[in-house]
C-alpha cells in the first residue's frame, strides 16, 4: 500500500476525526503539522494537482486572515495568493490527506476513506 500523508491541525475536530478514521483502518500516516511546517509554493501546487482544485478552492474564507490580507480581491495574482498561504497556513482547508497522486480534503472526515481503496 502507498504511504499516506495527512496535513494535520490537532486543534481542528475534522482533522482529528480524519486521523482517527485512518488509524481505525490500520493506517499510520505521515503526519505533517502544516501550521508549524507550512507547505512551500511548489508543495501547494503539487497538492492542488492531486486534489484537482484551484488555490481559491482550498482557502478558508472564514479565517480573519482571509479578510485582513485582502484575499477577496480578484485582482491578486495567483502567485501572490500562493505566497500569502505559505506565510499564513491557517488559510488552508484541513485536513488534506494524500496517497500517491491523489488527495482529498477531509470535510467531512469520511471523505478520507475513499483513498483507502485505491
Amino acid at each position: 500500500m502507498q504511504a499516506i500523508k495527512i496535513y494535520h491541525n490537532p486543534n481542528c475536530s475534522k482533522s482529528r476525526a480524519s486521523l482517527a478514521l485512518l488509524e481505525e483502518n490500520a493506517i499510520k500516516p505521515e503526519i505533517i503539522y502544516y501550521l508549524e511546517t507550512p507547505p512551500t509554493v511548489a508543495e501547494l501546487k503539487d497538492l492542488l494537482l492531486k486534489l484537482g482544485m484551484t488555490i481559491d478552492d482550498i482557502l478558508r474564507k472564514s479565517e480573519d486572515e482571509y479578510d485582513e490580507l485582502g484575499l477577496d480581491d480578484d485582482s491578486l495574482s495567483e502567485e501572490i495568493v500562493f505566497d500569502l498561504v505559505t506565510k499564513h497556513p491557517i488559510l488552508l482547508q484541513r485536513p488534506i490527506v494524500v496517497k500517491g497522486d491523489k488527495a482529498i480534503i477531509g470535510r467531512p472526515p469520511e471523505n478520507v476513506l475513499s483513498l483507502l481503496g485505491d
